[in-house]
Parts: C-alpha cells; structure tokens; sequence
C-alpha cells in the first residue's frame, strides 16, 4: 500500500476516534445495575413475554418462531417447538388471562392453549384477514383482542370460534402499536411520518400529525393517561398532564411538554419506553443502550452496567414493579433485579 494512503487511513481513524470520544456521553452513571443478562439459545430477536396471573410461569416469542419456557420468574428459559414443517414464522405477541393464552404472529399465525401452554392449538384464520397478526390482548375467559399490522382490530368472546370487526378500516401498515388498560390504540406508520388513535366505539383509526421534522420511531401511554413519543435522534416528549389541558386542548393531541434529550451529544437511537412507577421510566435502545430516570422524566442516568451488551434493545416490559424484562436481539434478554432497598 502506498505509504502516503496508509497514512492518511491511519490519520481518518484517529479522527474518527477523537470525533467519538468527544460526543461520548457525559450523563452520569446509575449506581448499580439491576439487570441480569441472559443469553437464550438462539440467534431469534425476543418480541414479547407474558406470565400466568403472578406465578412464576411464564412465555417469552420472537422471530425464527422462537417460543421458550420459564417456571421461575424468568431467570431460566427451556426452549419449545412448535411443529411448523416448513413455514417460517415470526411470533409477536403473547398473552395470558389465567391459563388461557394466545400467541400470534406472521405470516398470519395464531395459537392458543387452555392450560397454561402444556399444548398449543393453531387456529385457522381468514385469508381476507387484513394484514398479519400483530398484537394480541387476552380479556377473560374465552375473550380475546387482536389486532393486525395494518390496523385491523377484531374481538372473540367464544375461544376464537368467531370474530368481530371493532374498526371498519385499517390505518395502513404499522411500526408500533401500543394497547392502554382502557382499550386505547396508538399507532406508529411505517416511516414514522404519523401517528393514528383508536378508541373504543370509534368506527376509524384518527390520523394526527407528528409535532415535529423528526420521524417518529415509538408511542405509548403513561400511568396518568398521558402520551409519550420518541423522534428519531434519541428525542423524548410527554403531553402535558390531562388536568392541565383547556377543553380545546384536551383531545388526545393536546399540548406537547418541552422536548428532552436524555443522552445529550450522542446519537444513539432510543427504540422503547416503560414505566416501572409512576416516577420511575426506563428507556432502551441500540448497542446495548439503557437509561433510567427517577422523577419523572427531568433528570437521567446511564446503566453502564449493560451497556457492552452486543444487542439493540427492541422492548421493555414490566409485568409489575418489581419484575420487568428488556428484550433485544441475538437471544439476548435482561431480566430486571430489584436492589433491597427497592424491593
């Protein structure tokens, strides 16, 4: 090679490192980090986990129909098969109302077992189903709430036997969906140029405009009834507070608080949100990315603890404030370790 070439590769290099360096970020670290790592067999991206009532018996899914095990709150998991032959099939969602579960994924796939998942049943499903299968919700006995990646959303009250429309038409495809406690959709389009809302007894999704020039990537709801965002560039909002909107202001656009950058003078892409507490909100994102704010949203730290995990962190959930899982890629999850003091 050329000795003028090698020096000047050398040169880019060192600029390259001094450029990364000086956009480190400086947010200061969490004391102690409450995740423990736990590499599944398999190369699958983990999409959702549910638990039996509060018992310790859970489900985790993901691409590469990938279905797993655990009898003990998710600190082991034992790998399941389901006899495919030769579909390849991406599991999304699980969900549990007692023993009752339901999983569903694409290409249009649903399972579903009544006794805590010792068998899964496939159910057939309509050709004319708009979309695949995205996100199922189980509602009692019986009674479940699907919804698929174009918008669709459907209800059974009888074990899948029949469905009925809840929404006359699909809002198009989807990047995230998010389902409130109350029945309350929000929606995420592809490209992350808009956001659609659903509520029950609405005949159509609601399109509103992002409030900024940056795409969205992530919506949901808070514990308050409040909506949060996150914008490409690793840029947080919450809406302002319900008991703080005029009447004009009070739909579920309403008023945006001041944008936040938690992780100020980098670039990391920030890819999800959850409350842990009401004050408590942890954020996950690319390259093992992982922060924590303990008031609300006002200040933050960085979990540096995870953050050489060679994973993106897709998801977080808790399925109570004492145990929650951040999900990514490659067969890497966090399990959340609560410390003494907050336990």
């Amino acid at each position: 090679m050329n000795p003028f070439v090698r020096a000047l590769k050398q040169f880019l290099i060192l600029l390259t490192i001094i450029f990364f360096c000086v956009g480190c970020s400086h947010l200061e670290s969490l004391s102690s980090n409450p995740w423990q790592r736990i590499e599944l067999p398999t190369e699958a991206s983990a999409l959702d986990i549910a638990f039996i009532e509060d018992s310790q018996h859970g489900w985790l899914v993901g691409s590469r129909a990938a279905l797993f095990e655990t009898n003990d709150g998710g600190r082991t998991w034992d790998q399941r098969q389901f006899d495919l032959g030769e579909e390849k099939v991406t599991f999304t969602s699980v969900s549990f109302y007692g023993k009752e579960g339901w999983i569903v994924g694409k290409p249009s796939i649903l399972l579903h077992t009544q006794d805590g998942g010792q068998s899964w049943d496939r159910i057939a499903l309509s050709s004319k189903l708009p979309g695949s299968p995205y996100y199922i919700e189980a509602l009692g006995d019986n009674i479940a709430e699907m919804a698929t990646d174009l918008g669709a959303i459907y209800k059974t009250e009888d074990g899948a036997k029949h469905w009925h429309a809840l929404v006359q038409e699909a809002v198009g495809v989807v990047r995230n969906m998010y389902r409130a406690s109350d029945g309350t959709y929000i929606a995420v389009s592809s490209r992350g140029n808009f956001y659609s809302t659903w509520e029950p007894g609405q005949a159509a999704w609601v399109p509103h405009n992002r409030n900024s020039s940056r795409r969205l990537q992530n919506m949901g709801f808070s514990p308050d009834g409040r909506t949060w965002l996150i914008a490409r560039g690793g840029q947080l909002q919450f809406s302002a507070p319900p008991e703080d909107l005029t009447p004009e202001e009070g739909t579920i656009e309403g008023a945006w608080d001041d944008i936040i950058y938690p992780e100020p003078g980098t670039s990391w892409g920030l890819l999800d949100l959850e409350y842990r507490t009401p004050q408590e909100i942890w954020v996950t994102g690319g390259s093992g990315n992982v922060l924590v704010s303990f008031d609300g949203g006002e200040t933050w730290q960085k979990d540096r603890g995870v953050e050489g995990t060679p994973s993106n962190f897709y998801k977080i959930i808790f399925t109570s404030s004492q145990r929650g899982f951040i999900l990514g890629d490659r067969g890497i999850i966090l399990r959340y370790e609560p410390s003494p003091e907050n336990a």
